[in-house]
């Protein structure tokens, strides 16, 4: 007698009928949202994990789930900003060897910020159209959890100008690469 086969966390998550229950999305699509948020929450340590199927900017259907949420460290550092953090960095260290501390290295340090996750497959093909609804339907920042915003919500990071996303691509192997998206041009890094 074969021993009986638990379905892993993962295929327990996604088979729940009450996440399915009045999806404005396909089944498929609301799925791979849930299979995204399981990878960051769970491989990633990301916190506040949220699917969105409405736009929070005017509450039509979004093109697909979308997910938000909060990583556990920046992913983005704007090159003004990144100057701004050094020259900070640099005056906290100056002023702590004047104080008799014997550190010599910079602390830069950056907060992380809320964000937007797209769940793809490496199997589907984007458009700049396609792309273009998706960052229509959002705003600049996701909505803290506690509230669901009508207007766009303001960053606290004045250097965060533009609409982005993270694309997260699944393979038919279940790895997962993540890829920051911006809507528009963005200065380039500095080396």
């Amino acid at each position: 007698m074969k021993p009986a086969v638990r379905p892993s966390p993962l295929q327990s998550l996604v088979a729940d009928p009450k996440l399915l229950s009045g999806a404005t999305h396909l089944p498929s699509l609301h799925t791979l949202a849930l299979q995204i948020q399981h990878n960051l929450q769970y491989q990633h340590s990301w916190a506040d994990l949220r699917v969105h199927t409405r736009s929070p900017l005017t509450n039509e259907p979004l093109p697909r789930p979308l997910l938000s949420g909060l990583p556990p460290q920046r992913l983005y550092v704007h090159p003004d900003e990144q100057i701004e953090l050094l020259k900070k960095a640099d005056q906290q260290r100056k002023a702590s060897l004047r104080a008799g501390g014997d550190s010599n290295a910079l602390e830069v340090k950056a907060e992380p910020e809320r964000e937007w996750i797209l769940p793809t497959r490496l199997s589907e093909k984007w458009t700049l159209r396609r792309l273009a609804d998706v960052f229509n339907g959002i705003g600049l920042v996701p909505p803290a959890a506690a509230s669901e915003s009508t207007e766009e919500d303001r960053p606290a990071n004045p250097f965060r100008t533009t609409k982005r996303v993270v694309l997260a691509t699944v393979d038919s192997d279940s790895t997962v690469v993540y890829y920051i998206v911006h809507d528009g041009v963005v200065k380039p890094r500095q080396n």
